[in-house]
């Protein structure tokens, strides 16, 4: 009979009684190893991206940096503070600049993208996708790198505050107008 392994972590979260609050998240102690995430009261822990994934989230977030009019900026890993105590760290986003220090408003963001995962794409493709929309982002664009050539969609929100598709890759390629006019190469 095997013995059990030891877990060894560098970083454990504290014990913790009931929902956790952004106060509570902000208050942890800084782990570049993983995200940690906030969503009514539940914490939404992942490992950082692999290099693929790394890769994809760059690739996309120079191409909307290049095409960003002055009026916006383009970021990553941004810490995202829904009005209803959420915490959301997208892969990327479009943003309305603004003075944000830890957490930046979600009613300046204008575009939260995600890079799909093992370890996140349930969440990524209903539950932020629901969470977003419920927070009226505009634009959700969903990238991923399951299938032999990457695929992304750009959802826009549509006036009953649900999301529709209005572009999707073709060969490897996203281009779109809303926002603003982009071309996305998407790597292998």
């Amino acid at each position: 009979m095997a013995a059990p392994a030891e877990v060894q972590s560098d970083f454990l979260l504290p014990n913790h009684e009931g929902p956790w609050t952004l106060k509570d998240v902000l208050a942890l102690p800084e782990d570049h190893s993983q995200r940690i995430e906030l969503v009514d009261g539940m914490l939404l822990v992942s490992p950082l991206g692999s290099y693929r994934h790394q890769r994809l989230v760059g690739k996309v977030f120079v191409a909307l940096d290049r095409a960003c009019p002055a009026q916006f900026e383009a970021t990553v890993e941004l810490n995202v503070s829904l009005s209803t105590g959420r915490l959301l760290i997208p892969d990327f986003t479009v943003v309305k600049p603004c003075d944000a220090d830890i957490t930046f408003p979600v009613s300046n963001l204008v575009l939260a993208g995600e890079v799909l995962s093992k370890s996140t794409r349930m969440n990524d493709l209903v539950l932020k996708r629901h969470v977003y929309a419920e927070a009226a982002v505009p634009y959700y664009l969903i990238v991923d790198p399951s299938k032999k050539v990457v695929e992304a969609t750009l959802l826009e929100l549509n006036e009953e505050g649900e999301y529709v598709e209005i572009a999707r890759s073709e060969a490897g390629v996203l281009t779109f107008d809303r926002p603003f006019p982009v071309t996305i190469e998407l790597p292998s």
